[in-house]
């Protein structure tokens, strides 16, 4: 059987002999931080060779079955194949969401920035739900989340929140879920129960390897502002002013961090996050020059709606980018994302 395509098995066993090489070297171990990625490369390259190895052979044992099962009729046998190729397809499946994970920074963490738009409290509540919907997911996918900063909102919801989704390939599963959500339903503040629309956008940074970062900040550039830190739902955390707030003028991104009690380890966070959102602008940059050298459309779609959650007058979830639909409104604020996720990577990759 044929397994290469988007695998590339001769290019993995390749990889594999190469990081092996490096590893039996003597000085490996001098540098821990590099040691470290290069055995978590090593596994995982490993560890997908194993998955489509032993996928390959069930999928062979599951045909020599139905040979028999053609020349011999057994219902018991053809029931267990069945139950089978259903485990299959649903592996084959996770194969391939493995292998369209493979950009440069798939693997990292992510910052997910939530911010509502125009619509006072409405937009403030859906903000909130969207929240609810990127932790539920997590929760499912044994992701762990650190809160940066949590600011409620007036009346109800949420006015922003920023946070770190940690755990393999966080980044390159949630990096299309950046741009504006819409909501239309009926608004549950609105006396006379008629339709609103409300829209939040999602930023979604991956959290680099300040190593592979090489952005200088200067002092002139940026405002340092300290306060003391809140929790959710305004308890006081803390008395002292260790929250942290960095505004750099050049880009206007500012970041704020308040989990920490202390406000140095606050300060080290707000730095680290600036330098991967100025290194994420740079590469957003050359990305668009080498868009405009070769004549292609050079519109980022940021800021322009990526998906509607209609809940009235029907409910549906349609992404606009794949026509990807769901009726099941709720289920998908519960945070069943993943078919959205996946059609979106396998676009990305035509």
């Amino acid at each position: 059987m044929n397994y290469g395509g988007h695998f590339d098995p001769e290019e993995k066993q390749k990889r594999i002999k190469e990081l092996e090489k490096e590893v039996n070297n003597i000085n490996f171990w001098n540098d821990k931080k590099h040691s470290e990625e290069v055995l978590n490369e090593l596994n995982l390259l490993k560890s997908k060779i194993v998955k489509v190895e032993n996928l390959k052979k069930n999928i062979e044992e599951n045909i020599d079955i139905i040979n028999l099962i053609k020349e011999n009729s057994d219902l018991e046998m053809q029931e267990l194949i069945e139950n089978d190729i259903n485990k299959i397809k649903q592996e084959l499946n996770n194969i391939e969401l493995e292998l369209l994970l493979s950009g440069p920074y798939d693997r990292c963490d992510c910052i997910i920035d939530i911010h509502p738009g125009a619509g006072g409290t409405e937009s403030c509540d859906w903000a909130n739900m969207l929240y609810r919907m990127y932790t539920r997911w997590c929760e499912k996918n044994n992701k762990k989340i650190e809160i940066l900063d949590y600011q409620d909102g007036e009346e109800a919801g949420i006015k922003s929140v920023s946070f770190i989704v940690h755990g393999l390939n966080s980044y390159g599963y949630l990096k299309n879920e950046k741009g504006v959500h819409r909501l239309i339903r009926i608004s549950p503040f609105d006396t006379n129960k008629r339709r609103h629309t409300s829209f939040v956008s999602i930023d979604v940074t991956p959290l680099y390897n300040e190593a592979d970062i090489d952005i200088e900040i200067k002092d002139s550039d940026i405002r340092i502002d300290t306060f003391c830190a809140s929790g959710h739902g305004g308890q006081g955390v803390n008395t002292t002013p260790s929250a942290v707030r960095i505004t750099h003028f050049p880009s206007k991104i500012v970041v704020t961090c308040q989990n920490e009690r202390s406000q140095i380890r606050n300060k080290e966070t707000c730095m680290a996050i600036l330098k991967s959102k100025l290194y994420d602008l740079e590469e957003e940059r050359r990305a668009n020059e080498l868009k405009n050298i070769k004549g292609e459309n050079t519109d980022i779609n940021f800021g322009s709606q990526i998906r509607t959650y209609t809940m009235c007058p029907y409910t549906l979830v349609k992404d606009h980018r794949t026509n990807t639909e769901n009726p099941n409104v709720d289920k998908v604020l519960d945070g069943d994302i993943d078919l959205f996720i996946f059609d979106n990577l396998k676009k990305g990759v035509k």
